[in-house]
């Protein structure tokens, strides 16, 4: 549908966050959109809220697995719904500010970019600002990506009319980096917005701060999803550890 903004969001045991997400969308100045929250089993009360939230706005279409499946095949069946002309993703404890949609599909038609992202802000899990902001470099490519990935899910926005429908790889994690990766496959270059345009939430048990954790999937997704060889494997995860420890020293 011509310019309705289908937003993407998985939710699991969100019930802490996933109202103050809902509700920084619903604050936003562009309303032509739809957020599909595809609801991944959880075990709190994250489904209740959102159902009581989509029964008063029907832009909110809820959606739930049978089983607790993973990120990917959560936010992977929210894609697969999407009816806009473009897609947008939000974690299920970020927050956008308000003009985050409008700039974007501003910047979208008046750069003629089909893949874009912003810069965000970094905050505890009660929204104190304890790191630097993240600014992003203006263009990130398939080989930038590669050495560290700086499309987060909080601001990725991707003209579908344009690049198509692609899906997240089905691993536990780097599922989203795989997707900017398929898209920067097709476009080569995606663009990146200097102004913050929403908060990301580090919260006490996110996956994505120990990077000691990830190393092993990191390798794994080199290997087994791009499909590098040993060498290229070694040169990009140098980038990745180094890029990774400058992004959460401060």
């Amino acid at each position: 549908m011509k310019d309705l903004v289908s937003i993407i969001t998985a939710s699991y045991n969100a019930e802490k966050y996933i109202y103050e997400t809902i509700k920084s969308v619903q604050s936003q100045t562009y309303t032509n959109w739809e957020m599909l929250i595809t609801d991944d089993n959880s075990t709190d009360n994250t489904f209740q809220i959102v159902e009581e939230l989509a029964k008063k706005d029907k832009r909110i279409k809820l959606f739930k697995l049978d089983i607790n499946s993973g990120p990917a095949i959560a936010r992977n069946y929210s894609i697969k719904k999407a009816n806009g002309q473009f897609m947008a993703f939000l974690d299920a404890d970020d927050i956008w500010f308000d003009f985050h949609l409008l700039e974007s599909v501003n910047y979208r038609k008046n750069k003629n970019v089909p893949f874009i992202y912003s810069s965000y802000k970094r905050s505890d899990e009660k929204l104190n600002f304890v790191y630097t902001d993240f600014i992003v470099p203006e263009e990130a490519s398939y080989s930038d990506i590669l050495k560290t990935n700086s499309i987060s899910c909080l601001t990725a926005f991707i003209d579908i009319s344009i690049l198509g429908k692609q899906y997240m790889p089905l691993i536990r994690k780097r599922q989203d980096m795989g997707l900017w990766l398929k898209y920067l496959k097709i476009c080569k270059k995606a663009h990146g917005i200097k102004k913050c345009h929403a908060i990301y939430r580090i919260r006490n048990e996110s996956l994505s701060r120990n990077k000691m954790d990830l190393i092993i999937p990191q390798w794994k997704f080199y290997r087994n999803v791009e499909g590098l060889n040993f060498i290229k494997s070694i040169y990009f995860m140098c980038f990745w550890m180094y890029n990774g420890f400058k992004k959460y020293k401060y």
